[in-house]
């Protein structure tokens, strides 16, 4: 060996500089040693990565989007058509149930109503005269079938002639027709009577028609008229909802939505109140999706939401909690077709590329892994470059 190269390599305590730059090959060599040393470093032993650690209880929480509404809404409005003259109610407004909301010009509907009593109290009067005829008449008949009678049993003795008898007979036979034409008089205006009253009836009802009454207790969320306006039948005047049927409807994805439970705890978001939470459950699950935007319709109860129907909210609903659960982030899988992904895992200290299996998905993008994992794999949580088959690693905790 070359004594200056000997001198070199000596020990630190050598002067190195010089001897380089009067040696411009052992230079050369010098650099290549340095470099090599770095890129072994690099390719076996030099790349640090973030792996997974098992988290306490981890709640899984499903997103949804929606609005504020109510399950007993209703339109209501008069069943007469009419012009209307009074409105006692307005948006916003609480009613009780029987409250009189709106009234229509009734006027000549009560001048029918009216009429129609006159005809019933006429009616009434000619039924009472048939009945007092009838029972005249039925007297009168008495009578003469009682003296027809008697004469009968005097003919036999010889003490009325037959003549006489025949008179009385026909008396009687004759209050009998007086009576059967008196019953037929009562009959009539018994029909007579009973029409009246269907008409005064029917025009009472067309009467209370035109008050428009609220059909529960509830709270007026939209006036449609105003007065003076004319309104037909069954158009709506007002918009009355429920108080105690307020409930959120949320759209919540098709791949998301299947953990999603009757009775599940949620917590409600509004716009109007950014920083307050509202306590909610499930109450709904529709059984049928949305065609084009793939999504459930899940209905959460919100007791204490403000009642401002149609107001945008924000659902995540508590699906389930996880124990000891393994989250990666669903950037640090590839190919994950919702239930199967390939993943960095280290093993001995060294990579290797597995199939994991992947249950629940946080709010925050991260994968719970439930199979494919070795006993003491690490799942790696961040893709780095330099990652490769085999090579050595240096692992930390990534952040929960």
């Amino acid at each position: 060996m070359c004594p200056r190269f000997m001198s070199f390599a000596q020990g630190p305590s050598m002067k190195v500089v010089p001897v380089l730059r009067s040696h411009p090959r052992l230079a050369v060599l010098f650099a290549v040693v340095l470099a090599g040393l770095v890129i072994g470093r690099l390719v076996l032993g030099g790349v640090s990565v973030e792996v997974a650690v098992p988290s306490g209880q981890v709640p899984i929480r499903v997103y949804g989007l929606g609005t504020i509404e109510a399950k007993v809404s209703s339109k209501i409005g008069f069943a007469v058509a009419g012009t209307l003259v009074d409105l006692g109610a307005d948006a916003g407004q609480s009613v009780s149930k029987g409250q009189v909301l709106a009234r229509l010009d009734d006027a000549e509907q009560r001048a029918k109503v009216s009429a129609a009593r006159a005809q019933y109290e006429k009616a009434l009067a000619q039924s009472a005269s048939a009945r007092a005829i009838v029972a005249k008449t039925a007297v009168n008949r008495a009578q003469k079938e009682k003296v027809s009678q008697r004469r009968k049993s005097l003919v036999a003795s010889g003490t009325v002639s037959e003549e006489t008898f025949g008179d009385a007979h026909a008396a009687a036979v004759s209050a009998g027709a007086d009576a059967q034409a008196a019953n037929a008089e009562v009959a009539l205006a018994l029909a007579t009577l009973a029409d009246a009253r269907a008409q005064l009836e029917l025009n009472e009802v067309l009467l209370a028609r035109h008050s428009l009454t609220a059909p529960y207790d509830g709270r007026i969320s939209l006036r449609s008229r105003e007065l003076g306006s004319v309104v037909a039948p069954g158009e709506g005047v007002f918009t009355l909802f429920d108080l105690h049927s307020v409930w959120v409807l949320a759209y919540v994805d098709e791949t998301l939505a299947g953990d999603v439970a009757l009775g599940q705890g949620a917590e409600v978001r509004l716009r109007s109140a950014p920083a307050k939470r509202f306590a909610g459950r499930v109450v709904r699950i529709d059984i049928e999706s949305d065609r084009t935007t793939e999504e459930r319709k899940i209905y959460v109860a919100c007791a204490e939401c403000p009642q401002h129907l149609g107001e945008q909210a924000e659902v995540v609903i508590d699906t389930a909690l996880v124990d000891g659960a393994i989250l990666v982030p669903a950037t640090a899988v590839e190919g994950f077709d919702g239930r199967q992904g390939m993943a960095w895992v280290v093993e001995g200290g060294r990579l290797a590329r597995r199939p994991l299996s992947f249950g629940h998905r946080t709010l925050d993008g991260r994968l719970v892994v439930t199979g494919g994992l070795p006993e003491a794999g690490r799942v790696v949580t961040r893709l780095v470059s330099g990652l490769a088959e085999g090579r050595s690693v240096r692992t930390t905790d990534a952040p929960p």
